[in-house]
């Protein structure tokens, strides 16, 4: 079975070309893979219930060798739809620049997205491998950092990029090489 990749973007983001998951979209699919890359419903002021279901949808097909690839706020989307319960398993999760609670709750128009209380087993139960994070050493949507805010408390490996910011195309993240080791590079192919 060939391995298949859902990319899911965040908050405002209306998949511009020039963003590192558009980039890895294309790098992946050029090298043979399925890639799923989703307009989220309403990106500027989106509705939890409605990316929920978008995410759900897109699971449906082959989830047993899907690699889930999130960035900002669809980090706390894969959250809540796993507290939310009944997703299928998937192969990996990879958390890119996950922002934190209370920046979250400090913007009206994604205030239902702030942290869900997930635990460490509930991520784990959904990918046949331990979910990773990755996030700048100084992201303003993380400003405790994500060690402190999500690596140690939910039992996740990750990686700080220096200098990475929030690893968005204002912080200089068109292609990002090392998302693309990561994605094809730790079994990614069966």
């Amino acid at each position: 079975m060939t391995p298949r990749f859902l990319i899911l973007h965040g908050w405002e983001n209306r998949r511009p070309d020039g963003h590192w998951q558009h980039w890895l979209a294309r790098e992946l699919a050029g090298r043979g893979y399925e890639v799923a890359y989703p307009q989220l419903p309403d990106p500027d002021e989106p509705s939890l219930d409605a990316w929920l279901d978008r995410l759900r949808a897109e699971l449906q097909r082959s989830p047993q060798s899907t690699t889930v690839v999130c960035h900002s706020l669809a980090c706390l989307l894969w959250m809540h739809a796993v507290t939310r319960g009944g997703l299928p398993s998937v192969e990996r999760v990879l958390l890119a620049a996950p922002p934190a609670g209370s920046v979250v709750e400090s913007h009206a128009a994604i205030a239902e997205f702030a942290w869900p209380r997930v635990s460490p087993s509930q991520l784990a139960a959904v990918s046949r491998r331990r979910p990773h994070v990755i996030a700048g050493d100084e992201d303003p949507y993380c400003p405790d950092g994500v060690e402190v805010a999500f690596a140690r408390p939910l039992a996740l490996t990750f990686e700080i990029v220096p200098g990475g910011g929030h690893l968005a195309m204002d912080d200089g993240f068109g292609p990002f090489p090392r998302v693309l080791e990561w994605a094809i590079g730790e079994g990614a192919s069966s």
